[in-house]
């Protein structure tokens, strides 16, 4: 586990983070440039270690993530703070209203399945039903590339 001191010199590392101090000897880290209210990028980091990174809806932390989009840090190493902290960021800088992307994807057999990015995420369905979701576009088509099924043209 990270020292406080060495979590803090790794943020302090992102120049697009703006140091506050809270209560209790604690730290916040903003995003200002955040195109949403949400500004906070890393919440409450305390010096026993512990801390929070907002990651809000994505689905690369459904499983980590508290309520409020939150992910524990305590336990992260440098990498995996990094790798945070940057899908935070991005998370953050996103324009929400991208322009939906939809993608016909076609097996052997003729089964087709449609990739459609929605709302952060990246979807797969068969007819109207939600088959999977995923976070990034990359691993959405690494999944339809496993199940035997090619972009249709």
């Amino acid at each position: 586990m990270l020292t406080f001191e060495q979590k803090q010199a790794i943020i302090d590392s992102f120049p697009e983070l703006t140091k506050k101090e809270v209560s209790l000897k604690r730290l916040n880290y903003h995003f200002m440039d955040s195109l949403y209210e949400k500004t906070i990028v890393v919440e409450k980091l305390h010096p026993n270690g512990n801390g929070f990174v907002f990651v809000g809806d994505l689905l690369r932390y459904e499983e980590e993530a508290k309520d409020k989009g939150l992910v524990n840090i305590r336990d992260y190493d440098e990498q995996q703070l990094r790798e945070i902290i940057e899908d935070a960021i991005q998370y953050l800088s996103e324009e929400e209203d991208q322009e939906p992307i939809e993608e016909l994807w076609q097996n052997r057999e003729g089964a087709q399945l449609k990739l459609a990015f929605e709302q952060r995420s990246w979807n797969v369905y068969h007819g109207e039903n939600l088959e999977e979701a995923f976070g990034t576009q990359e691993a959405a088509k690494e999944y339809l590339l496993e199940e035997g099924f090619r972009k249709k043209k």
